[in-house]
């Protein structure tokens, strides 16, 4: 894997000038074309050897393509906003939109490579950071986002001839880290963890590409190299095989019919509902400001019918918290900058950190709903969140956040009456719209979906909850019970 790298190879000065003028203007080219297309993103993941000049090469890179649509995103330590997150959400957060490049320091791979690089690896964590990773790269591929991962390598001779000459010039010497001093130390285990990650890690769909790096010249020409045939590289990206029957299994097959046994008739009288409202709204108070809770977040989603009471239902969840503590997220069509980036990307964004409660009234659900039964998502799309959508949500119960859902169900009879009381009412006029009525005529295909959402995306660290909203009443005061005990429970 890295024979080539190792004997250090080198590029004659004539013939580097010869390649550079064709691979700078082949490269503005199929940068201008990404932009125009505006179709896919590229992100380029830098890694490798310290001290190998990852960061002058990048420098050059940037001076021969259009700096101005190059988005440079260095990584270090997780700031303690960051480390109150999930692992990727920073990444996620810095995606860049479609038509752009982001050149990627201090990737995802850092964790795992600090980790396959110890004396005494641990297995069971190099294991779950490799699944974890090629779940992420498939999920932005299949989103359009385009990945080339660059690996700079040389001998340990040439890295620290290469440390030693920049140290003897004060003009050059700031560009010596502290990492790369230590390269010599462990030169050999670095070399093994690449090997490692890289086998382990490398796809059609993300590939690595070894460059050599003992040279200036050789190093410059087969970064440009790579990345041109990134840009360059047209169709659908092929997403691992896993990755897809997975999606597949959980797409197909009969979905049983829950909305069917709810019970509809459910009833709470208004005295009881006043009292036993007070009363879990206060064990949700008690509970949410509570220390325990600074080391968790809580995620709350609403989903049902329209006019099945989501909001009068969050409203009641509200009253118990302080504003300062929670957001809500109404979610409706995606905005053309959110359009721009995997779909996941507009949620990812709005995670709360610990100690935060995130309300999302409708949420990335809408993709396996609305998307699915309008047609704004194709087939393999919708087929596909399901799988998206529980590692989504794993990743957010495997950091400490509660993750609640809630599917709020009527019958058609009382949605009609809850439409036309809308359409009379001077406070509530605004809530009901064409699209509503529209979505009425599509019941039977709205409740397919919802079967086979709950079906699909019913997990054990992101439970389902089915209520009955017939009656706004029971529909509250069940949520409430719901959110109280899970807390409780988990706290």
């Amino acid at each position: 894997m890295f024979a080539e790298a190792q004997s250090d190879p080198t590029l004659a000065k004539e013939a580097y000038e010869a390649q550079e003028a064709r691979l700078r203007v082949a490269l503005l080219k199929a940068q201008y074309r990404q932009l125009q297309q505006a179709d896919r993103s590229l992100l380029v993941v830098v890694a490798g050897i310290d001290g190998a000049g990852k960061g002058a090469t990048i420098n050059l890179l940037n001076e021969w393509m259009d700096p101005r649509h190059i988005q440079t995103l260095a990584f270090g330590p997780p700031e303690p906003d960051e480390r109150a997150r999930p692992p990727l959400w920073r990444y996620w957060n810095e995606l860049p939109a479609k038509g752009r490049t982001g050149i990627v320091f201090g990737s995802w791979y850092a964790p795992l490579l600090r980790e396959a690089a110890r004396k005494k690896p641990r297995q069971r964590h190099i294991e779950s950071q490799v699944a974890a990773v090629r779940r992420f790269e498939a999920v932005l591929a299949a989103e359009g986002v385009q990945l080339v991962k660059l690996w700079y390598h040389l001998s340990a001779r040439a890295q620290a001839e290469r440390a030693r000459r920049l140290l003897a010039s004060p003009e050059t010497a700031w560009q010596v880290t502290r990492a790369d001093r230590k390269v010599q130390k462990k030169y050999d285990r670095l070399c093994d963890a690449g090997r490692l990650v890289i086998g382990l890690t490398d796809g059609a769909h993300a590939p690595w590409v070894v460059i050599p790096s003992a040279d200036d010249r050789l190093r410059t020409i087969r970064t440009g190299e790579a990345v041109l045939q990134t840009l360059q590289r047209r169709g659908p990206a092929r997403v691992p095989h896993a990755f897809a029957e997975a999606a597949s299994r959980r797409a197909s097959g009969h979905s049983p019919d829950r909305l069917a046994h709810v019970d509809y008739e459910a009833r709470l009288d208004k005295d009881d509902y006043e009292s036993v409202l007070g009363l879990l709204q206060g064990r949700l108070a008690q509970a949410a400001r509570s220390d325990a809770f600074a080391q968790r977040s809580l995620v709350l989603v609403f989903e049902g019918q329209d006019a099945a009471g989501k909001g009068g239902t969050i409203r009641r969840v509200t009253h118990a918290l302080d504003a300062r503590q929670f957001d809500i997220s109404p979610i409706s069509a995606p905005a053309p900058h959110e359009l721009a980036r995997p779909y996941l990307w507009r949620f990812w964004r709005r995670l709360p950190r610990q100690g935060r409660i995130a309300i999302f009234d409708r949420s990335w659900y809408g993709r396996v709903l609305v998307e699915r039964v309008e047609g704004l998502a194709a087939p393999a799309q919708w087929r596909r969140a399901y799988t998206e959508i529980n590692d989504f949500e794993s990743q957010l119960a495997g950091h400490g956040a509660i993750v609640l859902k809630f599917w709020l169900a009527i019958t058609p009879d009382v949605q009609l009456q809850r439409f036309r009381e809308r359409q009379q009412s001077p406070f509530k006029h605004f809530k009901i719209t064409p699209d509503d009525w529209r979505n009425r005529k599509k019941w039977h295909e709205y409740a397919a979906a919802a079967n086979d959402m709950l079906a699909r995306t019913d997990t054990p660290q992101a439970p389902w909850h089915v209520v009955s909203s017939n009656d706004k009443r029971y529909a509250r005061v069940q949520v409430l019970r719901h959110i109280v005990a899970a807390l409780e429970d988990a706290l």
